[in-house]
């Protein structure tokens, strides 16, 4: 199968269903927060909420678009993202998976809205630090400017959310004049029809908003294992005529050329040695290759590996403001660099259609089976209230607008994590501090520290582990 051996083929395989199953529990462990307000406002049957929902997750991965995916990737050490040994390749995929399934199953069975996204980050940053092991250096391999950035979105967001639900009910509370619209559900009646109606809006907007950034995660899963087992077909997206690189390519060699290596220091005036040595690579590769349009499939991986070292390092060297001097570029030639830099990269940054309809399908099914527990959390122990409905659609607004702004700028965040603060903003804004169950929120507070940490020692432990054993 795909020319790889019988091993092979059944630990391909095997990670492809172990990738589906992350996203299966990532939908029943993370949507259930999609649910709870539709669900606790009785503005939806149970079955009737995880099922929206699950439709709506599905359809948020399919339209989505990949930039979280791709930033997923990325966070790899670029010793993975170029090691072209298979075996060290699996070692990393089922350290990865293995950590994200133990600890998103023990943090649903304990009912706890962790994060699938603080997971699967933590796995990665676990294998980036065993590569210190590795490496004779001990330099730890990791790309700290994407983890900079990924740190920030799941510390910031959550924030977002606890204060924008409260302002949110705070303009609720002046402009919006139904009494009705700030009360618990009765429940022996119906909500009003345009209170439900909103509520399952944004419920509605919840559940693709979570698909188009949690589901994307598990897109970028699926693309690490597909990248590393078979390069040939997945290295580079053989949709795209190969060809047209070498646009790109003649500029990046025009701007670098005005670099000034004499002065610049010796550590950047070798990386830029190796860019020009890598773009002459690509270069001769397309043309001598048999078909203008397509790479030889024996090379596509290494002019994968090009790529990644190609625009990584030039991202990095005219993003410092130390080294701009030496750069002799005018910000309006930086500006047709980088827009260089990312027709090329897209060789490398794609998904196939049948990857994300998996995914897609995974994240949906799992949407409709074990819910209850984290709904539970969710809508009866953050607040010593019952949830109103104006509670509802504040914690659910914010959440959406949180996670969708995100998707567009390529961040992972915690649909857990945005959502449960939100609800927590809400309750306080009705009865302050007092007003929220503590013991809920240390449970939520501890799972969100310690997610990371954790995740690092495991998925660290069992990279190092299956490094060992394959050695």
């Amino acid at each position: 199968m795909f020319g790889l051996d019988t091993n092979l083929t059944i630990i391909l395989i095997l990670c492809m269903v172990a990738a589906c199953a992350f996203e299966f529990i990532n939908g029943f462990h993370d949507t259930a927060n999609a649910v709870a307000t539709v669900i606790y406002t009785r503005s939806l049957k149970p079955q009737q909420a995880v099922i929206w929902s699950g439709i709506w997750n599905f359809i948020g991965v399919y339209f989505g678009g990949i930039a979280v995916a791709m930033a997923i990737v990325n966070l790899l050490p670029m010793e993975a993202l170029v090691d072209q040994n298979v075996y060290h390749n699996v070692a990393m995929i089922m350290a990865l998976i293995l950590t994200a399934i133990i600890w998103n199953l023990g943090t649903w069975y304990f009912g706890i809205p962790a994060s699938s996204s603080h997971t699967l980050i933590g796995s990665i940053f676990g294998v980036g630090i065993a590569f210190m092991f590795i490496n004779p250096d001990g330099a730890v391999a990791l790309n700290w400017h994407k983890v900079a950035d990924a740190f920030l979105a799941l510390l910031i967001s959550p924030i977002i959310g606890f204060f924008g639900a409260w302002i949110l009910m705070i303009v609720f509370k002046k402009y919006v004049k139904k009494k009705k619209f700030f009360k618990a559900a009765d429940p022996d009646k119906k909500p009003p029809f345009i209170i439900r109606g909103v509520l399952v809006l944004t419920s509605t907007m919840l559940s693709f908003s979570h698909g188009s950034n949690d589901g994307q995660k598990g897109v970028g899963l699926m693309m690490i294992i597909l990248i590393s087992l078979l390069p040939a077909k997945f290295a580079l997206d053989q949709n795209k005529n190969a060809s047209n690189m070498l646009g790109n390519i003649r500029t990046i060699e025009a701007y670098i050329s005005k670099i000034d290596t004499i002065h610049i220091d010796t550590k950047t005036a070798t990386e830029i040695t190796t860019i020009k040595t890598d773009l002459l690579e690509i270069k001769n590769t397309i043309l001598t290759s048999d078909i203008s349009s397509e790479i030889d499939e024996s090379k596509r991986f290494k002019i994968r590996s090009d790529i990644i070292i190609i625009t990584r390092s030039l991202d990095k060297i005219i993003s410092d403001p130390n080294k701009k001097q030496y750069l002799n570029l005018t910000s309006s030639n930086i500006s047709h660099l980088k827009s260089n830099l990312a027709e090329l990269k897209s060789f490398t940054e794609f998904a196939p259609g049948w990857v994300i309809l998996l995914i897609s399908i995974s994240l949906g099914l799992g949407t409709m089976i074990g819910w209850k527990r984290i709904v539970t959390t969710i809508g009866e122990k953050i607040g010593k209230t019952p949830m109103t409905f104006a509670q509802g659609t504040s914690s659910g607004l914010i959440a959406t607008t949180t996670i969708l702004l995100a998707s567009v700028l390529g961040l992972p965040v915690s649909t857990t994590h945005v959502l449960s603060s939100g609800v927590a903003g809400t309750m306080a804004s009705e009865g302050g501090v007092k007003n929220l169950q503590t013991q809920t929120l240390k449970n939520i507070g501890i799972a969100w520290v310690v997610t990371i940490p954790v995740t690092v020692i495991i998925s660290c432990s069992l990279f190092l582990l299956f490094r060992w054993m394959i050695v």
